[in-house]
């Protein structure tokens, strides 16, 4: 099950998402972005958090929630 977190963000007119920063235990970070796609499950975008962790966001395309993405240990590094 994927983590529920809130996103500050822009959603633009075109569908791109640029976020700028996250609240993770109750405290506001500040990203960097990375790519981004869009499936049948929402909005996937990859941010670099501070300490240089790269987190996968899914924007719900059911819930309309943010959430971060678990990564399995036999998942590929994200480059």
């Amino acid at each position: 099950m994927n983590q529920p977190i809130s996103v500050d963000c822009t959603i633009f007119s075109d569908g791109r998402v640029r976020v700028r920063r996250v609240r993770l235990g109750g405290s506001w970070r500040m990203v960097e972005q990375g790519r981004q796609w869009q499936n049948a499950a929402g909005q996937h975008v990859l941010v670099l958090l501070p300490g240089q962790q790269v987190t996968e966001l899914l924007l719900s395309a059911q819930t309309l929630t943010w959430e971060i993405v678990p990564r399995l240990p036999s998942d590929p590094p994200i480059t």
